[in-house]
């Protein structure tokens, strides 16, 4: 059993090796703008669970993890060849929504903001906006 520390850190290196192998070494059209968000590694190094968003959303979640299904064995090669372990965990692979939750959010705060913007500008000065008062 390795540190909290150290599964983290092999967890941090996992995610950079694999995000190199994506852009320079895995031509799968299914992977075409994929990123790992996360990768968690237990601590008796087991499995890494590696956290996947795509540019393109979770629409084409089953499409991507069928192209990752595929190159498994080539990732965890090497991966293995990269990072230096006793033994290599195995690898499986999650949806992670954070990044389009965000978007969301982030499209309904400027939407909020628009509104309030506009409602400034519908009110006479010394007028006061009704709802807060």
């Amino acid at each position: 059993m390795v540190s909290k520390l150290r599964s983290e850190r092999i967890g941090d290196r996992i995610r950079e090796e694999f995000s190199e192998m994506l852009i320079d070494e895995i031509s799968d059209p299914r992977l075409n703008g994929i990123f790992i968000t996360d990768v968690k590694v237990d601590r008796e190094l087991s499995y890494a669970d590696i956290y996947i968003s795509s540019i393109d959303g979770f629409k084409k979640w089953q499409e991507i993890k069928v192209g990752l299904e595929h190159a498994q064995g080539f990732i965890r090669h090497e991966l293995a060849t990269r990072i230096e372990l006793r033994i290599f965990p195995r690898l499986r692979f999650h949806w992670d929504p954070t990044p389009e939750k965000a978007a969301s959010m982030e499209i309904l705060f400027a939407s909020l903001h628009k509104e309030e913007k506009q409602g400034k500008k519908n009110t006479k000065p010394g007028e006061e906006i009704e709802g807060n008062g």
